[in-house]
């Protein structure tokens, strides 16, 4: 994702940060600098294997911090036992992951440092994947992954690519920026294991959200589209999985990762939304936040459009299918329907009119003439039957907790 779609700097946090056996563990060193820099500290276990590809005076010097490595030894144990070790820091991060360390987890294998510690903590842990595609594909790996996340642990990646091994496939760990960015996430929702045993208040309850822009082809290279980056839909599909809820996540074209335990459907245009959207019904609430672009080019050309100095045919545009008023109005009509209102003036009129035409119960405004659009803050105001409640400017994902908190009490 990069660092234009980060989270935004969480202060004071830190990390317990294994490194596992892999070619990998250099990615690891970055890591640590990427962390530092947006204001996230981290402490280090290097794994036996680690340090074969990393040295615990480097990843020492880089974190500022002692560097643990050895179950018996006696002086970090009498300094910083792997009990305190593993509840010292506000999240645990395994990246390299290997295939050994995940297997042992899963299992409660507990035979040096940092499994130990693993088994011990009472903070949630973030993998980060990284080996041979054979090895990510094998049946054990994965049924070890199903375990580690039915535990409450969190994954991120890994990617597709070539390997050191010389094979392409999926097995690749993220880079260190995507890493950074699922550990902000990480830190700004439930970070122990305790808090995962809380109440979840939409369980058995499913939710149907769109987010990301359509794009309507003009000619094979060229498209009508906007400028939503996705952000706002991610964090509410996300934040809705985390109250219990079953989420399908329908997307248009975006650049970020989806938010773990949603099903993501990812379409193009705004017809295909509307497809993909009536394939997920029934659903419990539906929360329209897709920018989807109002008008289609009536016919798209088979070739590109070339330009020779002259000016280019006009374009004639039909109206795309109305997806908020369709599902509004439909038979098996979601009990909640949650629209969205992207205004440059007058926010509460235009919305308080759309609410009433779309025939939805709740429209979620904005004022998009700031940075709203591909920022990572958003100022809602939410308006329902009994009138308009003004929100603060919150993070997106703040907001999304708070939007999901809502519906929570309304089907409560």
């Amino acid at each position: 994702m990069g660092r234009n779609a980060a989270l935004g700097t969480v202060l004071n946090k830190r990390i317990l940060l294994i490194i596992g056996g892999g070619i990998a563990a250099y990615k690891s060193l970055f890591l640590i600098r990427v962390l530092a820099k947006r204001g996230i500290a981290s402490r280090v276990i290097i794994t036996r294997g680690g340090t074969e590809f990393v040295t615990p005076l480097s990843a020492g010097a880089l974190s500022g911090d002692n560097v643990y490595s050895d179950l018996w030894d006696l002086t970090d144990e009498a300094e910083m036992g792997h009990i305190e070790l593993s509840r010292s820091a506000d999240l645990v991060v395994v990246a390299p992951a290997t295939a050994d360390i995940m297997a042992k987890a899963a299992h409660g294998i507990a035979n040096d440092l940092a499994t130990t510690t693993l088994l011990a903590t009472d903070k949630r842990v973030l993998y980060a994947p990284a080996m041979n595609v054979r090895m990510w594909e094998a049946a054990a790996t994965q049924r070890n992954i199903e375990t580690l996340k039915k535990d409450g642990a969190l994954f991120i990646g890994p990617d597709a690519g070539a390997m050191a091994c010389g094979e392409f496939g999926e097995g690749r760990m993220a880079e260190p920026e995507e890493i950074a960015d699922a550990i902000e996430a990480a830190l700004r929702g439930v970070t122990t294991l305790d808090g995962l045993k809380g109440p979840k208040p939409l369980n058995g309850k499913s939710a149907l959200v769109t987010a990301g822009p359509t794009r309507e082809p003009i000619d094979p290279v060229r498209y009508l589209s906007n400028h939503s980056s996705g952000k706002q839909g991610y964090a509410i599909a996300g934040a809705l999985a985390d109250l219990g809820a079953d989420v399908t996540l329908i997307s248009g074209p975006v650049s970020i990762r989806p938010p773990a335990n949603v099903n993501l459907v990812k379409i193009e245009t705004a017809v295909e939304m509307l497809a993909a959207c009536k394939a997920a019904l029934p659903s419990d609430v539906f929360v329209s936040v897709a920018a989807v672009a109002d008008w289609r080019p009536a016919e798209c050309g088979a070739k590109k459009i070339k330009k020779n100095g002259d000016s280019p045919a006009p374009l004639i545009l039909e109206e795309n299918p109305d997806i908020l008023k369709t599902l509004s109005t439909a038979e098996n009509r979601p009990s909640l329907v949650v629209g969205f209102a992207a205004e440059t003036n007058d926010v509460i009129k235009h919305a308080t009119a759309k609410r009433l035409r779309k025939t939805c119960d709740w429209i979620v405004a904005n004022d998009v003439s700031g940075d709203v659009m591909g920022g990572d803050h958003n100022k809602m105001i939410l308006v329902t039957e009994d009138g308009a409640d003004e929100w603060p400017r919150l993070s997106k994902q703040d907001s999304a907790k708070r939007l999901a908190a809502k519906i929570a009490e309304h089907f409560a």
